[in-house]
């Protein structure tokens, strides 16, 4: 029985030759960082300079938020009996959903949807904004991406913003962001800054990533933390404990300033 045939654009494997996307992988070894490697690999090809830049950002602002995450907790509980780094990592990763990490998605399909109405239309950002903002309470669905349970003005979510201004990447998307943060005011009387998730789900909409890759970009990410937190459940830590998302304390270096590469 022939096997069929079936075809992938993503790696061609030889005999002492690997390419990735085209691209001969030895050579983008040393060469290219790893984040824009991220960006061809996903998108088929290497990324400009600006986009190269907020990849990179992107990557960064996720890789780690603390012991309390739920994917850092169930990793560090699957650690915790004895299974190997990889299972534990694993474990993490599926918990990455709709209600952790999983916003990226949900935010980039409003995102898409509300640029698109807004152009149908022929009105201005804040129009759409408000009209969605009212459709959404009438039916008591949250916002995707807006709202966080620590930070009201989070670091990671103004760094990315103001980067896409400064490399030229602001647009349609970013417009949206602020609209419907600015709706979401009018209506709630409050405000509700826009969380990491959200402003990840608006850079990835502004260089054209497919919203189904969204919550995949959150996962490359986070799985740098959840290596280390499980590592350091097998080292530090004694077996089967009972692992407490609040009664942790925090022993790292203290506060430093990066001096860069």
């Amino acid at each position: 029985m022939n096997e069929q045939r079936w075809k992938t654009a993503i790696t061609k494997v030889e005999p002492n030759k690997v390419l990735l996307r085209g691209y001969p992988i030895d050579q983008l070894m040393d060469q290219v960082p790893f984040p824009h490697v991220v960006y061809l690999v996903l998108k088929g090809e290497l990324p400009s300079e600006a986009h190269g830049r907020l990849m990179d950002a992107i990557l960064i602002s996720s890789v780690d938020h603390g012991a309390s995450p739920p994917s850092v907790l169930a990793a560090r509980t699957v650690a915790s009996t004895g299974a190997p780094l990889s299972t534990a990592i694993a474990a993490g990763i599926l918990s990455i959903s709709r209600y952790h990490g999983g916003a990226i998605e949900d935010c980039m399909r409003l995102m898409l949807d509300l640029v698109k109405h807004k152009h149908e239309k022929g009105v201005d950002a804040i129009t759409v904004a408000r009209e969605k903002v009212a459709d959404l309470r009438a039916q008591k669905i949250r916002v995707p991406g807006y709202g966080h349970r620590i930070h009201t003005d989070d670091p990671r979510t103004n760094k990315l913003f103001a980067l896409a201004e400064e490399l030229g990447i602001a647009g349609e998307y970013v417009e949206m962001a602020h609209a419907l943060r600015q709706a979401l005011r009018e209506s709630l009387d409050r405000d509700l800054p826009m969380n990491v998730d959200g402003a990840i789900a608006v850079m990835l909409c502004e260089m054209g990533f497919p919203p189904e890759m969204g919550n995949g970009l959150f996962a490359i990410s986070r799985i740098t933390g959840l290596v280390a937190h499980v590592f350091e459940e097998m080292v530090r830590e004694r077996p089967m404990r009972y692992i407490s998302p609040r009664a942790h304390e925090y022993d790292g270096p203290a506060e430093r300033v990066s001096t860069g590469p």
